[in-house]
């Protein structure tokens, strides 16, 4: 049987999916271009960019729809988070062998990204999310990194210091601990089974939360009610 996984998403969104994406490999993936590098169960990963769905139920645009289609027919079976609340989109694909389901996190189960075996030596903060909504403010997280003699995995000013999101992981598998808001890169720490402290204000963590023994949740109304010292204690309760 060939089968398609096509899921949509943020980063921790598509990497709380993994364990039921691993579930029905063997299979073809198609995820956002920052996931594929962090897709090691399948054999082929395709950015769903350079697959030509989003031209699907776009009217007017058969003919650059048309190679999508012609590929999607080639599978027995297409598994998709994407489209499963656009009806047009389901009118699009009706003759194709689509199961649809929600773009939320599916039932419990806990990621894991495999990586090298590495020492843990660091303590590592993460300070942005997806949302400035979601983000403990900043110069707190500068008193907690000077406090643990933090690294960070991105540079305060937000740049970047890894090409990809692998090579992020692999970085993260060498922390003690790791310190970050509701985001992405909290979620692929936990998924390398480094210790995590999870900081949530407006977001759901019993939906939303990284998976794992080895997550630690500390949550407020509004995120900047979450106190320094209560950061500092849950991370040294790992150290």
């Amino acid at each position: 049987m060939r089968r398609l996984l096509i899921r949509p998403g943020a980063i921790g969104d598509c990497i709380l999916t993994f364990p039921a994406m691993e579930a029905l490999a063997p299979a073809e993936v198609w995820v956002p271009r920052a996931v594929v590098p962090l897709v090691r169960f399948a054999g082929h990963v395709e950015a769903i960019a350079d697959t030509g769905l989003d031209w699907l139920a776009i009217p007017g645009v058969e003919g650059l729809a048309r190679p999508v289609l012609d590929r999607l027919a080639g599978f027995d079976e297409i598994v998709s988070w994407y489209g499963a609340g656009r009806p047009e989109f389901h009118a699009a694909v009706a003759h194709l062998p689509f199961v649809f389901h929600p773009a939320l996190p599916p039932p419990p189960g806990v990621p894991r990204i495999p990586v090298p075996e590495v020492p843990r030596t660091r303590v590592v903060v993460h300070p942005f999310s997806g949302s400035l909504r979601k983000n403990w403010p900043l110069d707190r997280f500068e008193t907690v990194a000077r406090e643990l003699n933090a690294e960070w995995a991105v540079a305060p000013d937000g740049s970047e210091r890894f090409s990809n999101l692998y090579d992020l992981a692999c970085w993260l598998a060498g922390a003690r601990v790791f310190i970050g808001n509701d985001s992405g890169v909290t979620h692929l720490a936990s998924a390398v089974e480094t210790p995590v402290v999870a900081l949530f204000g407006p977001t759901d963590p019993k939906v939303w939360a990284p998976r794992g023994p080895q997550v630690e949740i500390i949550e407020k109304p509004q995120i900047e009610e979450i106190e320094i010292d209560d950061v500092l204690a849950a991370a040294r309760r790992y150290l």
